[in-house]
């Protein structure tokens, strides 16, 4: 959808990543977002009484994730009471999802400002624990998938999607292991060059100063060697044999992280003397097929594209969410894309962690600034999501 308001982004931030159970879990997830919106104010000449909405993405959304965790985070951080908030769970594309919430609002004149964000607290709020389950896994508070759902579509979940998917467009276990690599390889030269410097927003581990959470947890010395001799992952769930393609270095990690962007209309960005980093051209959420689950990034890139007029030649960086290795692959097959620099530049989840609900902003983040650092003009940011959607956006560097 192109709005017929100009709607840009002011600044954009996001924590550090961390592994669950380590340096982010000391926090409470209110605090664990409210601190980047926080500093997201501090940082930018914008008093927060003049926003109009939070649009934030959560996934979990039980226990400290529960009660409209936007909104919690917001009033938690002291910002002001009369701001609504709104949290959507679009699975992993829901922090993405949030961003085409705001674009679709300023673009409409409804809003002028809005503030998105994602977090997602993997310590303290485990994957799937919005699904209870009984003794042998199942959930008991009504099946997921019924009868009449089941003669419609084959019931399956990520690992299994990603499995299938690898088999569908003929990726090799090597060609897996080696994007599992030059993820990694990508991630440390980016945090070598000082690629990050500008997005991350400091965390006080221990409230004294004396230790800071400012880089990312999930990176490690990898080889293809290494992957290579790695056991593929036991199992993927009820519905199907074990994998035989994904390892732990080709899916992505668990994490613990947030993120925001500063969304606002092209004139209220020009009143306040504020200088936009990109504006957004085009957002979009599409549905694909929900057996093979993950390959959503194919359709919503085909729509961005067809609705702005763009070729894939014109995209100077594609950032696509390393959900699992062939996620991406069969993405760059489908769309005739070489994996070149233009894809992922910086590394992805696989080595810098998937903190579900804040992945949408946070891949953002890393496009506008990216976009800045190597003087490219477009981004196109995409993501898989669990029941068979893509979620897209398409930015401009200003």
């Amino acid at each position: 959808m192109i709005n017929s308001r100009e709607v840009v982004i002011v600044d954009a931030v996001r924590s550090a990543t961390a592994k669950p159970n380590s340096r982010l879990s000391r926090f409470h997830v209110t605090d664990l977002l409210g601190n980047v919106l926080q500093s997201l104010f501090e940082r930018n000449n914008v008093d927060p009484n003049s926003v109009d909405h939070v649009a934030g993405g959560c996934i979990a959304q039980v226990g400290e994730q529960a009660n409209n965790v936007t909104r919690t985070a917001w009033l938690a951080a002291g910002l002001p009471l009369h701001v609504g908030a709104s949290t959507t769970s679009t699975q992993c594309g829901s922090g993405q999802h949030a961003n085409t919430w705001a674009h679709s609002l300023i673009g409409a004149g409804m809003a002028d400002i809005v503030v998105v964000c994602g977090v997602e607290s993997m310590s303290h709020v485990p994957m799937a624990s919005q699904i209870p389950l009984d003794d042998n896994g199942h959930a008991y508070l009504g099946e997921r998938y019924t009868d009449r759902y089941k003669e419609m579509y084959d019931p399956t979940n990520q690992l299994e999607g990603a499995e299938r998917i690898a088999s569908k467009w003929d990726l090799t276990r090597e060609e897996l292991d080696r994007f599992g690599v030059r993820s990694q390889n990508r991630a440390a030269v980016a945090w070598s060059e000082g690629r990050f410097d500008g997005q991350i927003i400091p965390f006080d581990i221990h409230g004294d100063g004396s230790e800071m959470h400012i880089q990312d947890e999930g990176l490690r010395d990898t080889t293809y060697e290494a992957l290579a001799n790695l056991k593929p992952i036991a199992g993927v769930g009820y519905f199907s044999e074990p994998a035989q393609y994904h390892t732990a270095g080709t899916a992505s990690q668990l994490a613990d992280a947030s993120s925001a962007l500063l969304v606002m209309s092209r004139e209220k960005a020009d009143e306040l003397g504020l200088t936009p980093l990109a504006r957004i051209v085009s957002s979009c959420l599409v549905g694909s097929d929900p057996a093979l689950m993950l390959t959503g990034p194919i359709p919503a890139t085909q729509k961005l594209l067809d609705d702005t007029g763009y070729s894939t030649d014109d995209i100077d960086i594609f950032e696509i969410n390393e959900a699992f290795a062939a996620v991406v692959l069969a993405w760059a097959k489908e769309m005739e894309i070489e994996m070149d620099d233009r894809v992922n530049p910086n590394g992805g989840a696989i080595a810098i962690g998937h903190a579900l609900g804040s992945t949408g902003p946070l891949l953002i983040t890393k496009t506008v600034h990216e976009l800045h650092r190597s003087n490219g003009k477009l981004g196109l940011i995409s993501m898989c999501c669990g029941g068979g959607l893509g979620t897209g956006t398409i930015i401009e560097r200003l």
